[in-house]
């Protein structure tokens, strides 16, 4: 079966042993994190493979209904604004479909990083924590947890205690770093181990967030967490 999303994959070495889907921000594309893999090569990583999709192309209301690529609707920027739950279940589902495919390729769910930066910070952490599958963690980059409300009844017991970085910039004028802070504190209300991380800078990347990224991918796939 082939995934809905199209992607772009980078390896770090021949025969990877597990890979890192990564979801890029709003109106952007796959190509937009494809710099950061030579920057998290380490000795002490296994062989990854990095798995950039593009997110479909839609009109987004919070941009006048602008057709770009986006995972889901938008309608605010406000904490309790209100939320595109199919567009999120069907994210949710493209990517499952990416996971699944990385499955049939000899990679196992728990050697799986999913990962995102700003609207796929969201979809990263709305869809791995429903996996029914133990993923090797979650890196959620400059973005928020969607329908926090429902994680308590939704969060499957299969990565219930799976790791999550968060990050965010003490100066980010796109997501507000408090949207974050109320991602997180929902998260650790329900036992979830969530590494949290701050860096003066607005929506975007920190040198020393690519320090701490290495270092996490680190320890959830050498099994040093």
């Amino acid at each position: 079966m082939t995934p809905t999303l199209e992607t772009i994959e980078r390896a770090t070495g021949p025969e990877p042993t597990h890979s890192v889907i990564w979801l890029h921000g709003l109106g952007a594309d796959g190509h937009d994190f494809e710099p950061v893999v030579p920057e998290l090569i380490h000795p002490g990583l296994p062989a990854l493979r990095f798995v950039f999709p593009h997110a479909p192309v839609r009109p987004v209301t919070l941009n006048g209904g602008m057709p770009m690529r986006a995972w889901y609707d938008l309608y605010g920027l406000d904490r309790d604004a209100r939320e595109d739950i199919d567009g999120l279940r069907a994210a949710r589902h493209a990517v499952t479909e990416l996971i699944e495919r990385e499955n049939r390729l000899g990679i196992p769910a728990e050697r799986i990083v999913l990962a995102g930066f700003s609207q796929g910070c969201a979809t990263a952490l709305y869809t791995g924590l429903r996996h029914p599958e133990r993923l090797a963690g979650l890196i959620g980059l400059s973005g928020y947890l969607p329908l926090r409300n429902t994680l308590a009844a939704e969060r499957h017991p299969a990565n219930a205690g799976t790791p999550v970085f968060m990050a965010h910039g003490t100066m980010d004028m796109v997501v507000p770093m408090t949207y974050a802070e109320t991602s997180r504190d929902a998260m650790t209300a329900q036992g979830q181990p969530v590494e949290w991380h701050t860096y003066p800078m607005p929506h975007g990347l920190h040198p020393q967030e690519l320090d701490d990224i290495r270092a996490f991918l680190t320890r959830v796939t050498t099994g040093t967490q």
